[in-house]
């Protein structure tokens, strides 16, 4: 079981990280950061693997996957 973390403050809501996410782990929460964009939640982290393409493809670094 893996668990991913997102800096709220820093994630602009790209959705890179969940395109990368081969089993669909990560969607965009419905509330919003204080720069007004909706940020990446993790769901399901039983089944995260943490291959870490999420935190790789994170252009703010916003990501960080424990094991």
């Amino acid at each position: 079981m893996a668990k991913i973390e997102v800096n709220t403050k820093l994630c602009k809501g790209c959705e890179l990280c969940t395109l990368q996410c081969a089993k669909g782990l990560i969607t965009m929460s419905a509330a919003v950061n204080e720069k007004g964009y909706k940020t990446a939640v993790q769901h399901e982290s039983e089944k995260c693997t943490a291959c870490k393409l999420c935190a790789l493809m994170c252009p703010e670094a916003a990501i960080t996957v424990y094991k």
